[in-house]
C-alpha cells in the first residue's frame, strides 16, 4: 500500500483526445478550474491522435497561454490504447488520472479519488447510472461479463474513463493495447500483480459533442484479438492475491 504522504501528490491529467476540439474549448479550462482549486501541483497532458479539426491548435494556443498544459500530436490516428501509452510515458507528477476530453465526466468529482490513491494502487470509476443509449450499455455489460471472468477482476465498468494510477506503476508495465482494449489490460496486469483496485461511483452525462468510435466494428473486432493475446500471456503470471514486493519498491523510491 502506498505510503501516506501522498496525500499531497502531484498530479498528471492525461487527455486522450480525436476531433475532440469543441469539447476542449470548454474542458481544459473546467480542467485547470478544478486542479487549482484542489491545491496540487498539476500538468495537464493532451494526447492529440491525429485529429483533423483544430483540436492541436487549440490545445496548443492554451499551452502558450499556461504552460502547464502540454500538447502530444500524433500525426495519424493510432488508436486510444496508443493515445494513453503516449500520454503516461509523458507524465512527470506522482499520480496519473485520464479522462477522456467528451466533458462526460465531472471533473469536480477527481478530488476523492486523489484521496483515496493514498490507500490503494488504482482508484478507478463506474458510471452510476450509465448515460448512453440502451444498445452501448447492453455491450458494455456483455463485455464486463467476459473480461471480469477472464481476469478475475470483478470491477462494475472496466472502460470507464475515470482512473488514477500511481505512475511508478504505469512506469513498471509494458502496455500493448492499440485500442480501447487499453482499460481492461491496465487492470488485469496490475489485478495480477497484487494491487489493489477500489472503485467510486462517478457521475456520467451524454456527449453533446463529437462521435463515439468504441463501438465501431473493427474497434471491437481489435479489442477482441488482443483479449485473447492478454489472456495468453497472463496464463503464467502468479495469483492476484500475491503482493509484490517489487512492485512495493518501485512505490517508495
Amino acid at each position: 500500500m502506498p505510503p501516506t504522504p501522498l496525500a499531497a501528490a502531484s498530479v498528471s491529467l492525461v487527455l486522450p483526445a480525436f476531433n475532440e476540439a469543441a469539447n476542449l474549448r470548454v474542458g481544459l479550462a473546467d480542467a485547470v478550474r478544478v486542479m487549482e482549486a484542489l491545491g496540487r501541483t498539476f500538468e495537464i497532458i493532451v494526447v492529440d491522435d491525429g485529429s483533423a479539426d483544430g483540436t492541436a491548435e487549440l490545445v496548443g494556443e492554451h499551452g502558450r497561454l499556461d504552460p502547464r498544459v502540454r500538447l502530444i500530436r500524433h500525426s495519424k490516428n493510432c488508436g486510444y490504447g496508443a493515445a494513453l501509452r503516449s500520454g503516461f510515458q509523458a507524465a512527470a507528477h506522482e499520480l496519473v488520472f485520464f479522462t477522456d476530453a467528451d466533458l462526460q465526466f465531472d471533473l469536480g468529482e477527481l478530488g476523492p479519488l486523489l484521496d483515496l490513491a493514498c490507500h490503494h494502487d488504482v482508484v478507478i470509476g463506474y458510471r452510476a447510472p450509465r448515460r448512453d443509449p440502451w444498445n452501448r450499455r447492453l455491450n458494455a455489460w456483455a463485455w464486463g461479463k467476459l473480461v471480469n471472468r477472464a481476469f478475475s477482476l470483478q470491477v462494475r465498468d472496466v472502460n470507464c474513463a475515470f482512473k488514477v494510477f500511481h505512475r511508478a506503476l504505469l512506469q513498471s508495465i509494458e502496455l500493448r493495447a492499440e485500442g480501447a482494449f487499453v482499460n481492461t489490460e491496465l487492470l488485469a496486469v496490475l489485478r495480477a500483480r497484487g494491487c489493489s483496485i477500489r472503485e467510486v461511483p462517478v457521475t456520467h452525462r451524454p456527449r453533446v459533442h463529437g462521435v463515439q468510435t468504441g463501438a465501431k466494428a473493427g474497434v471491437v473486432l481489435r479489442a477482441f484479438v488482443e483479449l485473447i493475446h492478454l489472456r495468453g500471456a497472463l496464463v503464467d503470471t502468479v495469483p492476484a492475491r500475491v503482493a509484490s514486493a517489487g512492485l512495493r519498491a518501485a512505490l517508495s523510491r
